[in-house]
């Protein structure tokens, strides 16, 4: 019996011999130098709402925190204005 413990093998590299590694999401508002972000600005805000009318989180936006909080401030407005809508739109199956 041989006194070395057992070493699993390494991984095959992928075709090109490059690992995976993901930008860094930049918030759009500091880019752009935003100050305020207007509840009245739907084409902006839809980008922030997912399909099933959800407001997406920050790891999928990119949003910096003081940003993401504006913009949950602004979508609810929108929708108790219903400039957005509540929820996503029903689909029937019979």
């Amino acid at each position: 019996m041989s006194t070395e413990t057992s070493r699993p093998r390494p991984r095959p590299r992928p075709a090109g011999g490059r690992r995976y590694v993901p930008r860094r999401k930049v918030c759009a508002f500091c880019a752009d130098k935003t100050a305020v972000i207007d509840y009245k600005a739907i084409g902006r805000l839809r980008r922030y709402v997912g399909e099933h009318s959800k407001i997406e989180p920050r790891r999928k936006t990119g949003t910096c925190a003081t940003h993401q909080r504006s913009i949950s401030q602004a979508v609810k407005r929108a929708r108790h204005l219903a400039m957005l809508p509540a929820a996503a739109q029903h689909e029937f199956t019979w």
